[in-house]
């Protein structure tokens, strides 16, 4: 994979470290070990936080009422007789890390020699600060940023893309309330969990920005400048669509049993047109705050949604197709394909779009953008907007 160019005080910095070592003044042994520059090994990108960055769900290729044999294509864990998470997520398949194959930044091309994910699924801000800053460890892994003081003493690390602050505002029992009282209850979500958010989300965004804090804090113990590299924060999509973008009726058991999308047109629209924009202009905040990149993800997935109009599911006489095919995981609340963690992610075909967009704004040094995609076309069809 090739190595981009390297700025001049990378370089300087290499050229200065060999010139040490040459010279007897970085020793290998029998004094100060020798150590690499910062910044000296192969270009990085690393991706840190939750699972909208992890890969979570990036073990399906659309969603399908099948639920045997490989789903009729959308189950990239089918070995041909039963079924194995392993192929997709890896050794993270046993932790629930859920780092797939497809996710983000292995979805970005050769944008840099090593391309690392360090998310988790589930994360939250404090499993992404230093344990020395009160950084708690998670699935059985240290804190992000402990990880990413490792990679910053062995890599070059160019970008670092961070998604974070969805699990502290308890995007998971979000979903879980607005689908219960649709399905149980008949009663609207949107209202009290409005609430819930506005009473939180203050709190988040100070813990995004510390999360921020904490990254540069790792660089800059590890020897770089702040022109050495870049942090871009990302917001989220919106996995359902709006009410009048739904393709089943709000009546019945069609959004339910069929869609996989059980909420109310009200829940729906203020999922998608207050929510979602609502956290996504906190974070451009406290990327305008911190510093850093922001990309706009509020729209990623506008027509691709699961139960949206202008996509299809998956079945014996629809295959699998990123021009067609949803890109968000459904909700499969009996758990008959997968667990449940799945559930409102970007799948495979989402996670390939992330990637197009991660390459698109690591080839813009400054700069905030909205990443959109096109009607009718896979991942090469993502787009990048300027925000003002």
């Amino acid at each position: 994979m090739p190595t981009p160019h390297r700025s001049p005080r990378r370089a300087v910095r290499g050229l200065l470290a060999l010139s040490l070592a040459a010279g007897g003044l970085l020793t290998a042994g029998g004094g100060s070990p020798a150590l690499a520059s910062p910044g000296a090994g192969p270009t990085a990108v690393v991706s840190m936080g939750d699972s909208y960055i992890s890969g979570e769900a990036g073990r399906w290729q659309g969603n399908s009422l099948t639920t045997t044999g490989s789903r009729n294509g959308t189950d990239r864990a089918w070995t041909g007789s039963a079924y194995d998470p392993g192929r997709v997520y890896g050794t993270t398949a046993a932790n629930g890390c859920h780092r797939s194959d497809s996710a983000e930044v292995k979805s970005a091309g050769p944008i840099a020699s090593a391309l690392i994910n360090i998310a988790c699924s589930g994360a939250t801000t404090r499993n992404v600060f230093r344990a020395a800053s009160g950084g708690v460890a998670y699935k059985g892994e240290a804190p992000q940023a402990d990880q990413l003081a490792s990679i910053a003493a062995s890599h070059d690390v160019e970008t670092i893309v961070l998604s974070i602050g969805g699990n502290d505002l308890g995007f998971a029992d979000i979903i879980t309330t607005c689908a219960t009282d649709y399905i149980v209850w008949y009663s609207y979500c949107h209202d009290d969990q409005q609430a819930e958010v506005d009473a939180k989300i203050d709190g988040v965004m100070a813990n995004v920005g510390k999360s921020v804090d904490e990254i540069r804090a790792v660089m800059s113990g590890a020897g770089y400048a702040a022109s050495d590299y870049r942090i871009v924060l990302q917001s989220y999509p919106s996995p359902i669509p709006r009410a009048a973008e739904n393709r089943y009726a709000e009546s019945g058991w069609s959004r339910t049993n069929t869609g996989g999308c059980p909420f109310w047109n009200l829940d729906s629209d203020w999922a998608r047109d207050s929510l979602v924009p609502q956290i996504a202009n906190r974070l451009k905040g406290v990327a305008a705050a911190k510093g850093a990149q922001f990309m706009d993800l509020r729209d990623m997935l506008q027509g691709r949604e699961v139960c949206a109009k202008s996509s299809k599911q998956v079945s014996a006489t629809v295959p699998a197709s990123a021009s067609t095919s949803e890109w968000a995981r459904w909700i499969d609340q009996n758990q008959t394909q997968g667990p449940l963690q799945e559930n409102m992610h970007p799948n495979h075909y989402g996670q390939a779009a992330l990637g197009r967009c991660l390459s698109l704004i690591h080839a813009r040094p400054s700069g905030n953008f909205s990443c959109r995609n096109t009607a009718g076309t896979g991942a090469s069809g993502m787009y990048l907007t300027a925000l003002s």
